[in-house]
């Protein structure tokens, strides 16, 4: 069976294909038939060929969210880009697209629907965003990670899988905190905080945090991932640090073989509100405090109500973060009966065999395209 992946932009799309892929080769689909079509200048751009797997590019930009010549801009690459995912799916000739989100997604199903190809969706988030709402009326089955998507998408349509954790974070999860602590070469015994953004990073949640770091340091220790885009100034506060403050901390401007253990050592996460915390923080039974990014949509702050709504988490935003981010995390990791409570809960949210079940809504799709 041939699958054509589309996925792009943020790793919320690109990890959970990745996860997908990965299982359709461990189930007996060769990697030359599996290809991913993305666009330049984006994550998949590096990440799919380090997973071994054929990258084809088509030209696009974000349509929301940006200025309006830029919008027309790139409106134009996408509606241009539908002759050349159509050439791609000549060539291929796949059995079935799977599409995780991304702006390219859009040119693509439509060539995927010109040429008869069907379409499975997997919804990361709780709600979809605007590339998902635009190409579920032509899909078959649109997979999601939660149950709190049923007010987003058909019932006929709907397969609950849960979030595809990638194999390498869960073979991280049945390491020993110890185990883990110790390739960071941190302490047992010390309360650790596990602070990302993104691949490129969050600003505010930076700032917010070196700010902070001196008054935390006295107590905790830190794992940071600063994103690629504020790492400049998050080496430059190293300056700022004592060097038994620095004993503490562990700064990265990205983490890839390492993140599973990082998640592993933590006993609490800060980090925005996107589709992978949805899965990973379960995976792990980590309590998170989320500040969702205030201008993506709404789907950020929706995954960080369902979290919360649940008691996995705890929520502060951007504005609030220079002031409530210290006192927030040491009453959080003060408080062992309430840290232990945020476990059991987010534990309940996780679904471990999420990344087979959403393999086999794509197998099965295809397969009936090929019987029908």
């Amino acid at each position: 069976m041939k699958v054509l992946i589309c996925a792009g932009g943020t790793g919320g799309g690109i990890y959970p294909a990745l996860a997908v892929a990965t299982e359709l080769m461990r189930s007996g689909v060769p990697n030359e038939d599996i290809l991913w079509v993305g666009t330049r200048g984006e994550m998949e751009e590096e990440l799919v060929p380090r997973a071994g797997l054929h990258l084809q590019m088509i030209r696009g930009g974000a349509i929301v969210g940006v200025p309006p010549h830029v919008m027309m801009m790139n409106a134009a690459k996408l509606t241009w880009s539908i002759g050349t995912a159509s050439r791609i799916m000549r060539q291929f000739k796949p059995d079935v697209m799977f599409m995780t989100g991304g702006y390219m997604a859009a040119p693509v199903s439509l060539a995927a629907r010109l040429h008869g190809v069907p379409i499975s969706i997997y919804l990361p988030d709780v709600e979809p965003g605007s590339s998902i709402k635009a190409v579920m009326p032509l899909a078959q089955k649109v997979a999601c990670t939660t149950e709190g998507s049923r007010a987003y998408v058909p019932a006929q349509k709907m397969v609950v899988t849960g979030y595809p954790v990638r194999p390498e974070l869960r073979a991280a999860a049945a390491m020993s905190q110890e185990e883990a602590l110790a390739q960071f070469d941190l302490q047992p015994g010390r309360p650790t905080l596990f602070v990302f953004g993104g691949s490129r990073g969050a600003l505010n949640i930076n700032r917010a945090l070196m700010a902070g770091l001196p008054t935390l340091l006295q107590q905790i220790q830190v794992i940071h991932i600063s994103g690629t885009l504020t790492w400049s100034q998050v080496e430059a506060n190293l300056v700022n640090l004592s060097q038994e403050e620095r004993a503490f901390y562990r700064p990265y401007p990205y983490l890839h073989e390492r993140m599973g253990a990082a998640f592993r050592a933590a006993d609490l996460v800060l980090a925005r509100a996107g589709a992978s915390m949805l899965g990973e923080t379960p995976a792990f039974g980590l309590p998170s405090i989320l500040v969702p990014l205030a201008w993506a949509w709404r789907y950020q702050k929706v995954n960080a109500d369902f979290l919360t709504e649940r008691g996995t988490a705890v929520q502060l935003t951007d504005e609030t973060l220079p002031d409530k981010l210290v006192p927030t995390v040491l009453d959080l990791l003060g408080d062992k009966t309430r840290l232990a409570t945020m476990r059991t809960a987010a534990q309940a949210l996780d679904i471990p065999d999420a990344t087979a079940k959403l393999a086999q809504v794509v197998m099965e799709c295809g397969r009936k395209a090929v019987h029908d």
